[in-house]
């Protein structure tokens, strides 16, 4: 009775809304849109502050540290209510620290017991044998989730990092997988660069049956981009292929992407672009960036990109068309004109929300913009290194389509973005995305460590790109292959030395 009672207690303390982040994105569909965000506004981000940084006991592995923060709002504790903030490193930890004060909360280390990788040792930056994939935060039952580098899966109560079951093997040890997310009870998540020899493809878990049963899409390319899936409303499941065998009858996609059925994952349709051919052969592929889903009229759209430059919108009513080749919307080229598939073309992911009544869809782009492409009305210099470029989505012939809006200040390699009240959160990450020198040999860790600069974080104006704030020389050093997380007025940033970032107003914000 005792028992029943608190849980009562404890679910009438815990507000309707909150602004918990418990996904990569934000939310299944990858938008990066903020809807709980209250305090951060375009009137006063000019005011931000480092309020705390805390450097973690978790070795780098290759360029590989900390993932992208989950958060967990106005959780109850033995010591009252608290926020807490969830990130997993690449040697085997998960931490939960304080948002507040910057605090270690607990943390706990995974024993690897997927037995010696078939490389025996890490596999360079490609296969560095570290966690990489964002945990994912489940509200309901205060349960957190994070792939340890066996290929376990671990279901961990937030509060104090204890098991809520066993560990249970979710996918191959050593492999490299990415973000997860989770909708009705499935966890999803992906694999790339066949690491230990594992099959690519999107990977589910059943957590509502005790046995957790896996369901598996094999891809013949690597699906790495940094979000991993994105779930529509109805549950479909939308990813994005690298580069690899194209044979559809034999069903081998690469360059594609993707759409498949929830929890069996078994493959809905497809499309992939004309030119698939010399995609492939200039390593222009499609698996470097997530998939995004956003409304748009009485239904959905899919906004899809990778090294090549260009951005396609896909319904997923007419996916591809009846050839699987005719995309809703094709854009011109907009960056790479040296048809380079290291530091050129879009990344990661995207982020996406409707301002004032008009759909806005922004991606972060390696490189100058092709001097092709069309102009963006609003831009802030040369941005050689990389931007944030923002398009509107408008209806043009009864169709939609793409209008350049602004384009950010220079940025080396940007992180995808979040947004909140009218302001877009944007991450210089200063990586350097070199992956051979200029007589062609594999840039090891070691060098392209020293070559990267120190990340800065950006406030924009949704609306101009205009810089609303700066964290200069705040951040002492890079990131890789991260991204943003944002709750309760503060925002989270990971660097590749293990330091996580909390910027903010300060302690009495809002009160």
């Amino acid at each position: 009775m005792r028992t029943v009672l608190l849980t009562g207690i404890m679910a009438a303390l815990l507000p309707l809304t909150a602004g918990d982040w418990p996904t990569y994105g934000g939310d299944p569909q990858r938008t990066g849109q903020a809807v709980n965000e209250t305090l951060l506004n375009k009137g006063n981000v000019g005011k931000l502050k480092l309020e705390w940084k805390l450097k973690l006991d978790n070795a780098p592995i290759e360029l590989y540290s900390l993932t992208v923060p989950v958060v967990s709002v106005n959780t109850i504790t033995p010591k009252g209510f608290k926020d807490l903030v969830i990130t997993a490193g690449s040697s085997d930890n998960l931490y939960a620290i304080d948002a507040d004060t910057g605090e270690l909360v607990w943390k706990k280390t995974f024993q690897n017991e997927g037995g010696a990788p078939l490389n025996k040792g890490t596999g360079g930056w490609l296969c560095p044998n570290a966690i990489v994939a964002t945990p994912v935060y489940d509200k309901k039952t205060r349960t957190v989730h994070v792939i340890s580098i066996d290929g376990r899966l671990h279901s961990m109560n937030v509060v104090n990092g204890e098991y809520r079951y066993q560990p249970v093997q979710f996918v191959p040890p050593n492999s490299k997988s990415w973000s997860m997310t989770l909708v009705d009870g499935v966890l999803y998540t992906t694999l790339s660069q066949h690491c230990n020899r594992a099959a690519n493809g999107v990977y589910a878990i059943d957590l509502n049956d005790p046995k957790r049963p896996i369901s598996k899409f094999e891809a013949a390319g690597g699906i790495w981009g940094r979000a991993g899936v994105a779930i529509a409303p109805d549950g479909k499941v939308y990813a994005e292929i690298g580069d690899g065998a194209f044979d559809p009858a034999a069903g081998k996609y690469s360059d594609a992407v993707v759409q498949l059925e929830p929890k069996t994952l078994k493959l809905l349709d497809w499309y992939v672009p004309t030119n698939q051919r010399i995609v492939d052969k200039k390593d222009l592929d499609m698996g470097n960036i997530s998939p995004v889903v956003f409304p748009w009229k009485d239904g959905e759209l899919v906004a899809a990109s990778g090294k090549e430059g260009v951005i396609y919108l896909l319904d997923p009513k007419h996916f591809g068309g009846a050839d699987h080749r005719t995309p809703t919307y094709r854009s011109p080229l907009f960056t790479n004109e040296d048809v380079n598939f290291m530091m050129r073309g879009f990344w990661g992911a995207f982020g996406t929300w409707d301002l004032n009544g008009t759909r806005w869809l922004l991606a972060p782009a390696y490189g100058p913009p092709h001097p092709d492409a069309p102009k963006f009305p609003q831009q802030y210099g040369k941005a050689d290194n990389g931007s944030i470029m923002a398009f509107k989505v408008v209806e043009k012939n009864g169709a939609p389509s793409l209008e350049p809006g602004w384009m950010s200040v220079d940025m080396i390699a940007p992180d995808p973005v979040l947004m909140a009240n009218g302001v877009v959160f944007a991450l210089a990450t200063g990586d350097e995305s070199r992956q051979v020198d200029s007589g062609g040999a594999i840039l090891p860790s070691k060098a392209r460590i020293n070559n990267a600069k120190p990340a800065i974080l950006y406030a924009l104006d949704a609306e101009t790109g205009k810089v609303l704030y700066s964290s200069k020389d705040l951040i002492n050093s890079f990131a890789h292959f991260s991204g943003l997380a944002i709750s309760e007025g503060r925002i989270y940033v990971v660097t590749a030395d293990s330091t996580i970032y909390a910027f903010g107003l300060g302690p009495n914000a809002g009160t």
